[in-house]
């Protein structure tokens, strides 16, 4: 696996829990994702957080550099129920 792709599994582990937050079935929001929409998950966030994730999606480094920091790492075990 490369340093560009993301492992399946987490990425649906991911998508559900995100889906749970905001009320948008997985399916939903992986196709609107796919397609470089992000329609359900802005609707579901103040103007503040969403303004932050238009500025994260228009620099992938900087979501990459977020997502690699141990508390990311943290969080998303936490999240996810892995142990």
């Amino acid at each position: 696996m490369n340093n560009n792709s993301i492992d399946p599994k987490k990425l649906s582990g991911l998508l559900g829990i995100v889906s749970k937050k905001i009320g948008v079935p997985p399916e939903k929001l992986r196709t609107e994702l796919e397609a470089g929409k992000f329609d359900s998950a802005l609707s579901a966030m103040n103007s503040s957080d969403a303004a932050k994730f238009r500025q994260a999606v228009n620099n992938p480094r900087l979501v990459e550099k977020m997502m690699s920091t141990p508390q990311a790492k943290a969080l998303y075990k936490k999240l996810s129920g892995d142990k």
